[in-house]
């Protein structure tokens, strides 16, 4: 089974989540529905979440921006056979730092504000070990104009497998390029397979 989190203002019929669904089956996609926005929110409802999966399945979770960052916290609470993350947001208080005092709109349409307690609330949420936990997998387009692809290619190329894909954008352009690696994991965490090792392109 793979678990897809969305990024910020994404939503769970998220185009990427789709084209998982697509390219993956038969293997389940599971995109849960959640306040990216909101980050005590965000952890509470995937919290639930994946407590009610909790032992009943091999899980690989794939997590895209803030829905990364979410995983990578959640993967030292649950257990995960892999995760992987797309041009994840590493450190969103430095990230939303930038747009404090600003008005965003999700896909589905909710306005909120970018206050310094919503940027505040991220911190608890980050990783201070990353290398200590869950096999990882990074995928990162080198022109992501959201966020700078060093960041994660810096805090995980010494423990984790990183991909760096040239061009691109925040967006990701190389989802296709990155699917015999994650159904390799899938098959692995089914045990019809070996995960792919540890490395950095």
């Amino acid at each position: 089974m793979l678990i897809y989190l969305h990024g910020l203002n994404s939503s769970a019929l998220s185009v990427k989540a789709g084209i998982l669904r697509k390219q993956l089956a038969p293997v389940p996609v599971i995109s849960p529905s959640y306040p990216a926005h909101r980050p005590d929110d965000a952890i509470a409802t995937l919290s639930r979440f994946f407590a009610n999966w909790e032992g009943r399945e091999e899980r690989v979770v794939l997590g895209s921006s803030m829905g990364g960052f979410y995983g990578q916290y959640l993967s030292r609470q649950f257990s995960m056979k892999h995760l992987f993350m797309i041009n994840p947001a590493l450190r969103p208080w430095d990230l939303l730092s930038e747009f404090e005092g600003q008005t965003m709109s999700t896909v589905e349409g909710v306005e909120y504000r970018v206050t310094r307690e919503l940027i505040e609330s991220t911190e608890k949420y980050g990783v201070e070990r990353p290398c200590e936990g869950v096999p990882t997998t990074v995928f990162l387009d080198q022109e992501d104009e959201v966020i700078d692809y060093r960041i994660a290619e810096s805090i995980y190329g010494g423990c984790g497998r990183v991909m760096v894909f040239k061009g691109g954008d925040h967006a990701f352009q190389h989802l296709e390029e990155t699917l015999p690696v994650i159904q390799a994991s899938l098959s692995a965490a089914n045990g019809s397979g070996r995960s792919p090792a540890q490395d950095t392109p």
